[in-house]
């Protein structure tokens, strides 16, 4: 509690909320680092195990967890009844629902990369409002020191709010060419697999 306190004391009405933004942008950038690691690493290993097989893609349940890999060729295998037209159209929706997976939470990063910012200024304005009001309330004289503590204490959430605003915009633009980078592997793989379904085999990369 008295790291709260003094972080209210520091950052005036704007703690809570500069709190609140940076809690969520540490989140977010824990749960989409480990998500897209495990999506990389695991796709990477069944892409190897693909390849030392001939290219051989299992007709499993997709429910089953594994890699996005695996479960976007059991899709196609399991539909390779269907016309490759078809067959592709299916792993179009697919690959859309993924997109929307490994985007997940980086809208607002970015949301929060704006407003942190916003409430560092705000916090600054009023941080101003109130050293202006207390100085001209005040009898004493008013000299340097005073006016450079007041102003200290109001730039520190404009401080507060690009620190927090840095990682979470940051984290939006490197998440998303991560995730482009994983769906691209995807897509890839995808094709393969429909080509492999129609008879023609491509040199293992």
């Amino acid at each position: 509690m008295s790291f709260l306190n003094q972080l209210h004391q520091q950052l005036g009405l704007m703690s809570w909320p500069l709190l609140l933004c940076s809690v969520i942008t540490l989140a977010l950038w824990l749960e989409r680092t480990l998500s897209l690691l495990w999506a990389s690493l695991c796709g990477e290993q069944e892409k190897r195990h693909l390849r030392l097989h001939g290219s051989t893609y299992p007709e499993e349940d997709i429910d089953v967890p594994k890699s996005l890999i695996l479960q976007g060729c059991s899709l196609l295998v399991q539909h390779k009844g269907c016309d490759k037209t078809t067959r592709e159209d299916l792993a179009s929706v697919w690959l859309q629902q993924q997109r929307r997976r490994l985007y997940a939470g980086l809208r607002v990063l970015t949301l929060v990369g704006v407003i942190s910012p916003l409430l560092g200024l705000l916090g600054t304005v009023l941080g101003l409002i109130e050293m202006f009001k207390s100085v001209g309330e005040s009898g004493d004289p008013v000299t340097p020191a005073l006016l450079a503590d007041g102003l200290g204490l109001a730039m520190s959430t404009t401080a507060a709010g690009l620190l927090i605003a840095l990682p979470a915009i940051a984290g939006a633009q490197l998440f998303g060419l991560w995730a482009d980078r994983l769906l691209d592997k995807l897509t890839d793989e995808l094709n393969r697999c429909n080509l492999h379904l129609e008879g023609i085999r491509l040199e293992a990369r």
